[in-house]
């Protein structure tokens, strides 16, 4: 299953939305308002749960300086990636684009489409707040 959020331009430049969302405590800010629980257990790794839904541990992966930010889920019940695209539109303005990809039974991936999209929408609308 490969889902895409809308692409939203933020007033920050590349480097600096890089910098932040490699920092795990940063996620905090991005997360919905329904959101349940957020912990931060190690320097590239989160735990967050929003209501209604099972809590999901995501890890920080490698990515691509300034442009390119890897998260993947730290458990293999709910194997996935979510990866932030970043594209410098000027010195001060980043187009970004999340991007969530996973291997799920079609059963599942019936039952998790509509929270995974509107979840993966409210990270990219809330990346101003960064």
């Amino acid at each position: 299953m490969n889902l895409e959020s809308p692409k939203v331009t933020v007033d920050q430049s590349a480097e600096y939305l890089f910098n932040a969302l490699s920092d795990v405590k940063n996620y905090e800010k991005l997360m919905p308002e329904n959101i349940a629980k957020f912990e931060v257990l190690g320097d590239d790794i989160f735990n967050f749960g929003l209501k209604g839904m099972p809590e999901i541990k995501l890890r920080l992966k490698e990515g691509n300086p300034h442009t390119k930010v890897n998260l993947a889920a730290a458990s293999d019940k709910l194997p996935f990636t979510l990866t932030a695209n970043l594209e410098s539109v000027s010195a001060n303005a980043t187009a970004v684009q999340l991007h969530f990809e996973g291997e799920f039974n079609p059963m599942m991936a019936m039952m998790i489409k509509g929270p995974i999209s509107k979840f993966i929408e409210t990270l990219a609308q809330n990346m101003n707040k960064l």
